[in-house]
């Protein structure tokens, strides 16, 4: 994982790791590799689809190089909430995801990490409304969703690997970039970075892994435990999330962090969506499916940030 263990990562792959060891009674031992041991996220991908690595806990933007379709979940604003996000990963759309995972990848999702909102950090100035954000250096993964979404908003931005950008943001390299609460708080940027916004244009995903060829070779039974042990971590690390978020947020202020809600976000949505979506249609199978996959949500996130704009001028 690229996460250290002090993070919600950490906390979805300990629990996996003792509930394969339990429900194995101890035939089946997992070994942990934080903070991106076993190198950046996409080579992780391709040593867990080629099976020289068993499984790797990755951020879903980081499985779009290899299935453009799987890149429709960096869509900016495609998922309004945490029950947004359940229903992505769970059911009719968690069916779908995995069975792309499976034919384009070569890789089985086994459980998802639900990591909140990926909030904006920056060492610069306060971020409260679009015109802030102008001319800021923002480090964003490397998915081109996501970097056609800050250029749409006026920032520079640069694609990064997770590795490497604690120190790009010490050095100033760049001026931000953008993560959950548990992530700012567990990678310390509250060192380094002094203001904080949130944003609510993506909801971090991070599914668990497995190469379909060495899963494969499993036993009926190694594969039932696994799954399983998959499924309960997700929940673990959705209750997880949802009860640590608030205390990040806490121990960031008490560290000096600034925090700014956006007053005027349905412009960011709407040039994330008006502008954005339509750049990417093809690329992650078509108008049709995303049209589907929202028909699936059944929200409207327009209405959503609309309301939380409402609650903050209150």
């Amino acid at each position: 994982m690229g996460d250290q263990l002090d993070s919600d990562q950490g906390a979805f792959a300990e629990r996996f790791e003792a509930l394969v060891e339990t429900y194995s009674e101890g035939k089946l031992n997992v070994r942990l590799y934080p903070g991106g041991i076993l190198g950046a996220e996409p080579e992780m991908v391709q040593n867990t689809r080629l099976g020289a690595q068993s499984f790797a806990l990755i951020g879903v933007t980081n499985l779009a190089p290899f299935s453009k379709e799987m890149g429709m979940l960096a869509l900016p604003y495609l998922i309004a909430d945490s029950e947004d996000a359940v229903k992505m990963t769970t059911g009719t759309l968690g069916e779908h995801w995995n069975n792309i995972a499976k034919k384009q990848i070569g890789v089985e999702i086994l459980g998802w990490t639900y990591s909140n909102f990926r909030h904006l950090t920056n060492s610069k100035k306060p971020v409260a409304s679009l015109e802030d954000l102008e001319g800021l250096k923002i480090r964003v993964p490397q998915n081109p969703i996501m970097l056609a979404t800050y250029e749409a908003w006026g920032a520079n931005a640069i694609a990064m690997s997770w590795t490497e950008t604690f120190t790009a943001l010490q050095q100033r390299v760049v001026d931000g970039q953008d993560n959950p609460y548990i992530v700012n708080d567990s990678m310390k940027f509250y060192e380094i970075q002094s203001y904080l916004t949130e944003l609510h244009y993506m909801y971090s995903l991070q599914p668990l892994v497995v190469g379909v060829r060495a899963f494969n070779k499993m036993s009926d039974e190694d594969k039932r435990i696994i799954r399983r042990a998959g499924r309960e971590a997700s929940e673990f690390a959705l209750a997880y999330q949802l009860q640590e978020a608030s205390k990040a947020k806490k121990h960031m202020q008490s560290e000096g962090v600034e925090v700014y809600t956006l007053k005027d976000e349905s412009r960011w949505e709407s040039i994330a969506k008006n502008e954005v979506w339509p750049l990417f249609y093809e690329s992650v199978g078509g108008k049709e499916s995303v049209d589907w996959v929202m028909s699936q949500l059944n929200t409207n996130c327009m209405r959503k940030c609309e309301k939380r704009e409402d609650d903050n001028e209150r």
